[in-house]
């Protein structure tokens, strides 16, 4: 059996027309990076830069301890910002201006915000915008860790795709 209700409004993220240029988004969640989530990014991803995964060698560097892969890093702060940006994504077109200003250590918990630059109807897709964002992650402290620019190609309003949740069967409600 199907329900034939639509998901409820606050999940429904937002559409293209809802991005106000100018407009700072201070994104909720927050994410404690921790030595696992490094230790399996760096073999999912065949990183072997010894600094985040060694501890005697990474004792030797500047930062005196592992430091978390930035291409995580730069993963989390996209995931972060999703809850208000990516529901309605039909594709990330690019990330630009990647920096790196200060490590993230594990123990270290990233937060962000986003401020729309710009926004355009798309030339191809009459169903959808392309948005331009620059973000920024900073640390429990305050000390940004992360910024970036990043265009998504965004659905307009009432062109979202149907989602329609399945009923379990058995269910007893």
């Amino acid at each position: 059996m199907q329900d034939d209700s639509p998901v409820p409004a606050p999940y429904e993220g937002m559409c293209f027309e809802d991005f106000e240029v100018g407009r700072i988004y201070a994104h909720r969640l927050g994410r404690t990076m921790i030595e696992a989530d490094n230790t399996w990014f760096s073999l999912l991803t065949l990183g072997i830069n010894q600094i985040h995964f060694n501890t005697h060698y990474a004792s030797q560097t500047p930062f005196g301890k592992p430091i978390i892969a930035s291409p995580f890093t730069l993963a989390v702060v996209t995931g972060i910002s999703a809850t208000e940006f990516g529901q309605n994504t039909v594709a990330n077109l690019g990330w630009t201006d990647v920096e790196l200003p200060r490590p993230v250590l594990a123990g270290d918990t990233i937060y962000a915000r986003s401020k729309v630059l710009g926004k355009r109807e798309s030339a191809s897709r009459p169903y959808a915008g392309i948005v331009e964002v620059q973000t920024e992650g900073f640390n429990q402290d305050g000390a940004i860790v992360l910024t970036f620019r990043r265009k998504l190609m965004v659905y307009r309003r009432g062109h979202l795709p149907g989602m329609r949740l399945p009923v379990p069967q058995d269910s007893k409600l």
